[in-house]
């Protein structure tokens, strides 16, 4: 089999004749996607962090935009993924709940059928690269070297155990060999400092053609393990738990660093479109933050599902800006192939918008005038219409909230609007009608004696 050099170079070549003048290599941006795993809301410098400084994350709100009212299509793990890489909502298509751990598992898994941001940008020359977490299917069809990804570093459930790379022919989900391009590899770093090593590395490989990078951290998911040079960071706080987890978000903003150096260094940094965020709100049990937002992961409060969210391109967008219309991590896909010069593909509906007209404050209206959620099959519900958000947990009464006036979701409006609730149930009908059931069931949700943690 030709190595993955060989099959890069194979389709730059191929590729070559039929680039338009739209994707000329000055408009063809390289593409940085950062996706931290269980942040808490308020776990970040430029968050407000009083406990947990963030320099290197940071430094990419004075050199981009911090959107305020920045979502994720999903509370969990492994559904947000799917989204993100697709434009889609991930109930179009079936992958709404985390899955069950199991290497023979042809079903539970990104569906075949959907076309990943990695994908096209890799059919358009594009050098592509998955460093940490897949969480996508952990069997061999759903491998991400087999969904658009030409490098690989990494592991492919949904999460690993920091200090230990696993060993050959271990199944156990935390303790499966870290790979490199599908071959087991000996790590002896700390895991978020490796991730950080090989995120950089992709960079310099990878400075005389487009690029596209996804950095998806484990940290500071589940479990909690940090050096004993970052606890030493931390030494002041008291709670065991939340001084492990600092270690391991600084450890993480460490790792960040690296990689920002990395394209710093070989001179990129003016055509590289980067983008940070979390996959959902921080859990119960990981000692992260969400203040002042109601509610934790897997939930569809605020705390849920507003995450930290900041896009930076210092050749294209402004520096230091802040962006208050609602936005959403489907956005990422049709926003990346807008600054890599690549037209959508067609015949697929895609849910996410490109922001960079948005940003850049060429266009005024907001890009969404609704985004909605759905979990667990249609459990609980959620869609925001400009400031209002109205929300049903099962078979409870909804409720609407005024997120300009109350963030935190305590004040509940709904008795007060009956019109606007009924108005915005019915749009959530609606949007339902156009979806389809999971794939496979939740492996907490539908299994109540499991623990919460992933």
């Amino acid at each position: 089999m030709a190595s993955p050099i060989h099959r890069r170079d194979f389709l730059k070549a191929a590729t070559a004749t039929a680039v338009s003048p739209l994707r000329a290599a000055s408009t063809r941006a390289n593409i940085v996607v950062i996706l931290a795993d269980d942040l808490g809301f308020a776990d970040l410098g430029f968050q407000g962090a009083p406990d947990i400084p963030t320099p290197h994350i940071d430094s990419l709100v004075r050199t981009g935009v911090r959107c305020a009212s920045g979502y994720v299509s999903h509370p969990f793990c492994s559904p947000t993924r799917a989204g993100m890489l697709t434009g889609r909502y991930q109930q179009r298509f079936g992958h709404e709940n985390n899955m069950e751990f199991s290497l023979d598992d042809t079903v539970a898994g990104l569906p075949l059928s959907e076309v990943t941001l990695a994908g096209v940008l890799s059919d358009h020359g594009y050098a592509t690269g998955l460093v940490g977490k897949w969480h996508l299917g952990s069997h061999p069809r759903f491998h991400p070297m087999k969904r658009g990804f030409r490098e690989m570093y990494g592991f492919v459930g949904g999460g690993h155990d920091y200090f230990d790379p696993g060993s050959p022919g271990d199944t156990r989900e935390h303790l499966l060999p870290i790979q490199r391009d599908g071959r087991p590899v000996e790590e002896k770093e700390y895991l978020t400092t490796a991730l950080g090593r090989e995120g950089a590395a992709f960079v310099r490989r990878h400075t005389q053609e487009p690029f596209f990078l996804y950095l998806a951290f484990n940290a500071p998911h589940t479990p909690l393990q940090a050096p004993d040079s970052y606890l030493q960071r931390f030494a002041s706080i008291s709670d065991k738990n939340r001084r492990t987890y600092a270690a391991m978000v600084s450890a993480m903003d460490d790792a960040v660093g690296a990689v920002l150096t990395a394209i710093r260094e070989s001179k990129v940094e003016e055509n590289t479109l980067i983008v940070f965020m979390s996959d959902n709100g921080g859990p119960s049990g990981n000692s992260s933050s969400n203040r002042p937002l109601r509610g934790t992961k897997r939930t569809l409060y605020e705390g849920g599902i507003h995450v930290p969210f900041v896009l930076t391109w210092p050749g294209r967008l402004p520096q230091g800006k802040v962006y208050s219309h609602p936005v959403i991590s489907l956005d990422i896909f049709p926003t990346a192939l807008a600054a890599a010069g690549v037209s959508p593909p067609k015949g697929r509906k895609l849910d996410g918008v490109n922001l960079l007209s948005y940003l850049e404050g060429k266009t005024q209206s907001a890009p969404h005038n609704q985004l909605f959620w759905r979990t667990f099959g249609g459990v609980d519900f959620a869609v925001r219409e400009g400031r209002f958000k109205l929300l049903r947990n099962g078979n409870s009464a909804p409720e609407l909230y005024d997120l300009e006036e109350d963030a935190g979701e305590s004040r509940d409006l709904a008795s007060r609007k009956p019109e606007l609730v009924h108005r915005l149930e019915s749009d959530v009908k609606k949007w339902n009608r156009e979806l389809i059931p999971p794939l496979w069931k939740d492996h907490i949700f539908d299994n109540p004696k499991r623990k919460s943690g992933d």
